[in-house]
């Protein structure tokens, strides 16, 4: 298998702190990897690593066989990946479907004065896929609300919808089921099965465990910024180092 993202010796530290301790890892063409560990583990300054938004004290994150590492996120993002966050960044005050045109226009690699001018074609080029999200997401009735009247869970919709909206090689999925029932799990795991078996790659941190063991291909583990487990769902519940992670209470 291909691999799409690669991670070598990766680390972040904070002062006297290391929240990331020399990760390596990968993601290939077409997986669908978990990413979990305790509190406190790493999970999310991995991601923001990953994505650009947290530059890296040591180690390499490399992306198509190209080295992205410090990259700022918006070089990051027209490279081919997109990102979730695990607090919601939807622009409240904007439309559902403005909301997901910022994606088409960044998939497009242009600003939003550059799609004024270049004329119908272009403008035809971003709605149409902003209408096509929406009917993915299935938000298309809502398309002229504000976002700030969505639902909590059709918000994560609406900001998994703006993140496909570029068109993205590898998505990254920060906490999507947080907040959601277990039906809107549920549903949400369904969803998630069905882009990676369309080809989409997918990277996914999750607190839900039933999710990631339900979905992943392979599943990686950190705790305390260090990864203790790279491996398969079944294996990854067998193990003694995993098991004593969660048991051991690594605190936030």
């Amino acid at each position: 298998m291909t691999a799409l993202l690669e991670l070598d010796g990766l680390t972040r530290h904070f002062g006297g702190l290391t929240a990331v301790d020399e990760v390596t890892t990968h993601v290939g063409q077409g997986e669908l990897v978990g990413l979990i560990g305790p509190n406190g583990a790493g999970k999310t300054t991995l991601f923001n690593l990953i994505s650009g938004f947290t530059r890296p004290s040591s180690g390499a994150v490399r992306f198509k066989g190209e080295e992205i590492t410090g990259l700022p996120p918006h070089q990051v993002a027209h490279r081919g990946m997109s990102r979730t966050f695990q607090n919601l960044r939807v622009f409240p005050n904007m439309t559902v479907f403005d909301n997901i045109s910022v994606g088409a226009l960044g998939a497009l690699g242009v600003g939003a004065f550059q799609s004024v001018i270049g004329g119908r074609k272009r403008s035809h080029e971003i709605s149409e896929r902003s209408w096509e999200m929406l009917e993915r997401v299935g938000l298309n009735e809502q398309a002229n609300d504000l976002a700030a009247n969505l639902s909590y869970g059709k918000r994560k919709y609406l900001e998994i919808a703006r993140a496909l909206a570029m068109e993205p090689d590898l998505l990254i999925l920060d906490e999507p089921a947080a907040g959601m029932n277990h039906s809107e799990t549920a549903e949400l795991s369904q969803f998630i099965t069905e882009l990676n078996s369309e080809g989409l790659t997918i990277m996914l941190v999750e607190h839900d465990m039933s999710l990631v063991m339900g979905i992943c291909e392979r599943v990686v583990v950190l705790a305390s910024g260090r990864k203790i487990a790279d491996d398969t769902p079944v294996e990854v519940r067998q193990n003694q180092a995993v098991l004593d992670a969660y048991l051991g209470g690594d605190d936030e």
